[in-house]
């Protein structure tokens, strides 16, 4: 016969979130006008979406994303009505209705964002941009989203920034979107395309960057980025611009990420910094940092959910608290952190500290947690809002 428990029974553990679901928008030959597909392999991607195209951007994103790791990404197809490729308009959309880069707002997770028709090259012209986009609207509406949704904003460069004249400037002034959600990437990248009998073509360089940070969470963590030679770009032949060592050091102090060539290596990605990258006092300046906040965050918000149902006062306080801790400390044996001591690596507080009477009035239950990703006991702190019964 079953016996009554003395006390309320422990609440669900937090399981983390997958790290690596990729969004992309833009022009496909084929496939649902506005609406986010599920594709789980470049063959699905071909079945729904009808493969590499010309004058598809997105179609060769892709097809880097699951030649580098990548295992799931949702696709979103737009066009013009009238001329078939997409521009700043069409690749917004509304929010009302949802086309273009609203269709993300009825998916409901994912981690990256790369949308190479925001920096199309002209049809007459592979070096210059394409007037009828304009990165900068497109990257804003982006970036409010990946800002909404816990998801990085992966931006390439336009198809003239290609020198590191023109790269400096891109970074230093060109570029609108100084976020910690956000990393930008140079030069675009050279692929073999089976469109044009193995011919070298110009791509973008966000999927490459997406299916490198799958694998590298795979293989690693999120905490982890891709460095070395663990940062291969796969069906990758060359970059569109060679730079050296004092180069390199030059645009990645200014938050510029870029790729380098090597011999009997190829193209590798060395660089780690979001677009805040270049402020040395900020706590957001490393990708890493900012995915694994990301990760903790999304993690213990979804996992606590639960909360909504339970009264807001100390039981349910020392509940979250100990969800939380567990999911701290597992990340902690995971090597998360770099500290040896659990106390110096992390913190979480839930009770009267951090949830006032007003916030018990309206239903809402708020969680604290404290990491140190790079420094012992040097914690950066997120807030978790969460609701509970009033």
């Amino acid at each position: 016969m079953p016996t009554q428990s003395d006390g309320p029974l422990p609440p669900p553990a937090i399981a983390g979130v997958a790290t690596a679901i990729a969004a992309f928008v833009g022009y496909t030959p084929h496939g649902p006008d506005d609406h986010a597909e599920l594709v789980t392999s470049f063959a699905d991607f071909t079945r729904q979406f009808g493969g590499l195209g010309a004058h598809c951007e997105l179609s060769y994103a892709v097809q880097q994303f699951f030649a580098n790791g990548g295992s799931q990404a949702y696709v979103v197809r737009t066009a013009h009505a009238q001329w078939g490729l997409p521009g700043t308009a069409d690749l917004i959309g509304d929010a009302r209705t949802g086309p273009g880069l609203h269709a993300l707002d009825k998916v409901d997770f994912f981690n990256l964002l790369s949308i190479p028709d925001a920096v199309r090259p002209a049809n007459a012209n592979p070096h210059a941009l394409d007037p009828a986009v304009d990165p900068k609207r497109v990257y804003a509406t982006a970036l409010d989203i990946c800002r909404k949704r816990r998801a990085m904003l992966l931006v390439d460069p336009p198809p003239n920034v290609n020198d590191v004249t023109s790269a400096r400037a891109w970074i230093s002034g060109g570029l609108a979107p100084r976020d910690a959600n956000a990393a930008a990437f140079f030069p675009r990248l050279r692929e073999r395309d089976d469109l044009h009998a193995g011919q070298l073509r110009t791509i973008a360089p966000s999927g490459s960057v997406a299916g490198l940070f799958a694998r590298s969470d795979a293989a690693r963590g999120v905490w982890k980025s891709p460095s070395g030679t663990e940062a291969h770009v796969v069906g990758v032949q060359d970059t569109a611009c060679a730079l050296t060592d004092a180069e390199q050091r030059a645009l990645n102090a200014l938050g510029l990420n870029c790729f380098r060539t090597f011999p009997a290596i190829g193209p590798l990605l060395w660089g780690n910094r979001t677009l805040v990258g270049a402020a040395a006092a900020s706590e957001w300046k490393y990708i890493a940092v900012r995915r694994l906040a990301l990760y903790i965050e999304e993690s213990i918000y979804r996992g606590t959910q639960w909360a909504a149902f339970e009264p807001n006062g100390a039981p349910l306080w020392a509940a979250l608290r100990g969800a939380a801790e567990a999911f701290m400390h597992d990340l902690f044996e995971r090597d998360a952190f770099p500290e040896l001591a659990p106390d110096r690596a992390y913190f979480v507080r839930c009770g009267q500290e951090t949830t006032t009477q007003a916030d018990i009035d309206q239903g809402v239950v708020n969680i604290l947690v404290g990491f140190a990703p790079l420094q012992p006991a040097e914690f950066i702190v997120l807030r978790i809002r969460q609701k509970a019964r009033a």
